[in-house]
């Protein structure tokens, strides 16, 4: 008798284990499909992302290439007008320089007419 009761109580535990695994399977069987699905969303939302983010940032590099043309042109402008105003500068020199040179000629053909008056007074006396 206690045998078959034995043998009863495993037939109900094996038959409730069964359908405990079905359960289970059955459970994993919906996880796995919403975890597959939600793995599908996110990829294709990365994807969105990532192809939005390569827009970006090739617009970015498209101004940041528009700013450095622009800042190369002013550098170059900018150095013409230094080289300009250097030449200006280098005629201004020469110029001071001649009219220095200028008045010591000045000088030096006074002090030479005044030793020739000399000398010319000394020759006549």
């Amino acid at each position: 008798e206690t045998n078959k009761r034995i043998d009863a109580v495993r037939e109900d535990l094996i038959g409730r284990i069964d359908e405990t695994n079905k359960r289970i399977d059955a459970v994993k069987e919906d996880l796995t499909g919403r975890i597959d699905a939600v793995k599908e969303d996110l990829t294709g939302r990365i994807d969105g992302v990532r192809e939005d983010l390569i827009e970006r940032i090739d617009e970015t590099n498209k101004r940041i290439d528009a700013v450095r043309e622009d800042l190369i042109g002013r550098i170059d402008a900018m150095n013409r007008r230094i080289d300009e105003t250097n030449a200006h500068i280098n005629k201004l020199y020469e110029v001071v320089v001649k009219r220095h040179e200028h008045s010591d000629l000045v000088v030096k053909v006074m002090d030479l007419e005044k030793r020739v008056s000399g000398l010319e007074r000394k020759l006549a006396a």
